[in-house]
């Protein structure tokens, strides 16, 4: 697929990228360069292949789903400067 300089223009103006006259040429071979690789791409075959998500295979640590240090209202509101009813009290910050 060849890319002609009238395609980098308008693919410019898009991407409201400003653009020289004298750019659109050479940005045209090298945009039909990078398609050309991708082509090459398309011709290997993946048929079995699995996604690769990482480079090393890790399985995942998991650990229970329990609470380990909860119920501790007054503990953690005994560090606000002002708490109401087991809440934060914080200025108002909308008008």
């Amino acid at each position: 697929m060849a890319i002609d300089a009238e395609t980098v223009r308008k693919v410019a103006h898009l991407a409201r990228i400003k653009t020289p006259e004298d750019r659109l040429a050479p940005l045209a071979q090298e945009l039909t360069g990078i398609l050309a690789w991708i082509e090459q791409l398309d011709e290997v075959d993946i048929e079995g292949v699995e996604p690769m998500t990482s480079n090393v295979s890790q399985p995942l640590r998991l650990r229970d789903d329990v609470v380990s240090d909860g119920d501790r209202v007054e503990a953690v509101l005994s560090n606000a400067p002002k708490a109401a009813e087991g809440f934060y009290v914080v200025p108002k910050v909308v008008e």
